[in-house]
């Protein structure tokens, strides 16, 4: 058996054990712990192989694994590919050419509803056939370098000969696997951050004294944009699990935000202005609770496990916050209401609903397009109180 087909074989191990039950990534590292003989060339290529196989959502699902595994690998690659040499030497020679050209090799036609599930619930600005070729890729690494920290940033990665992109005023694109934290030691220079997350924070304009809330702060990425827009607020994280809130903190050591308070807070409670400090902000941040259906080029897993019924649980959780962390909002205040899915029940009914049951007028609803720019795919809403 040559190691091509060890390869194989292995991949199709893991196809077999996996049922979508934790993060694959999760998944694969006990895979590999459990299998010492395994170097960490056999570790990359078995996990190459999985991903892509995924990729593919549950399009061509009647082809045997092996056959599947290399067709995804063809599809996904642009790079000769030694595998596909030794065993499929007919695509081989084809790795540089269009998808299109690619498909037409394979005697295949692409079908995005078998690619993405839940396609009919796609928010309507979406380009489907784009948005599902578009997990193919995986989406760039992005960092976005603090303020006055840019020139250095690249000025280091330069020396360290890393190859890079700028995409927007502070948003830097890295190769995959970039080991940001031995070629820029420095960590309050910069927040690994994708591009699409970076832009909502262009619709946060806080002014100095304001009271700020993000409600579902998470690990603190958009408070710590938000500080970086303006450092003189007052600024209040909270999140439901105690849990992240400390790796919050510890984030926010690290970037050198000191002035903040935070409390774990259930906002589905009845009265959540009752766990809080105060009863009336400025601006509120609600980065939803969501399916994450934006950023499954990263988790593509979820292509071939997620179930569309879960949809409307996500959509009625975050009409519920949003019911009422709204009632918290001053007059003349502002909400921003993010979310990383691309289902139009999480993103343009959520809209609706601020506006006619919130009693928000809405200044700007959109989806914040990553897949054409191999970044992740958000929605936003900002939302005032008059």
């Amino acid at each position: 058996m040559t190691r091509w087909e060890n390869y194989l074989r292995s991949a199709a191990a893991v196809l077999e054990e996996y049922d979508g039950s934790v993060p694959l990534h999760h998944f694969l590292k006990q895979f590999f712990k459990a299998r010492p003989q395994m170097g960490s060339r056999d570790r990359k290529t078995v996990q190459q192989l999985v991903y892509r196989y995924f990729r593919l959502g549950r399009w061509q699902m009647d082809m045997q694994v092996a056959d599947r595994l290399l067709l995804a690998t063809f599809l996904c690659e642009t790079a000769p590919d030694a595998m596909l040499e030794a065993l499929r030497p007919e695509f081989s020679s084809h790795m540089t050419e269009s998808l299109d050209e690619k498909l037409a090799v394979a005697g295949l036609t692409w079908d995005p509803a078998a690619v993405f599930p839940g396609i009919g619930h796609l928010s309507p600005s979406i380009q489907k056939e784009d948005f599902t070729r578009s997990f193919l890729q995986q989406p760039r690494l992005f960092i976005r370098a603090r303020p006055g920290r840019k020139a250095a940033l690249l000025k280091q990665l330069e020396k360290a000969g890393v190859t890079y992109a700028t995409a927007g005023p502070d948003a830097i694109a890295l190769p995959n696997g970039t080991k940001t934290e031995a070629i820029l030691p420095e960590k309050n220079w910069y927040e690994i951050q994708d591009l699409s997350s970076q832009e909502t924070g262009l619709r946060f304009h806080p002014r100095k004294i304001e009271y700020w809330w993000d409600c579902c702060a998470a690990s603190g990425g958009k408070s710590i944009l938000l500080h970086d827009r303006q450092p003189d607020i007052r600024l209040l994280v909270t999140d439901v699990r105690a849990s992240i809130l400390e790796n919050l903190r510890r984030r926010f050591a690290e970037a050198g935000v000191r002035e903040y308070d935070s409390r774990v807070v259930d906002l589905t409670a009845p009265h959540p202005a009752t766990q809080l400090p105060h009863t009336s902000f400025n601006g509120i941040i609600l980065d939803a609770p969501c399916t994450g259906s934006g950023t499954w080029g990263r988790t593509p897993e979820n292509l071939y496990y997620f179930d569309p019924v879960k949809i409307a649980a996500y959509a009625a959780l975050q009409k519920k916050i949003a019911g009422n962390v709204s009632k918290l909002l001053a007059p003349g205040g502002t909400l921003i209401y993010i979310t990383c899915s691309v289902f139009r029940e999480e993103n343009e009914d959520a809209a609706v609903f601020l506006e006619r049951d919130c009693g928000l007028r809405i200044e700007e609803s959109t989806v914040v397009e990553g897949y054409r720019r191999f970044a992740d795919s958000m929605f936003v809403t900002v939302a005032r109180r008059d």
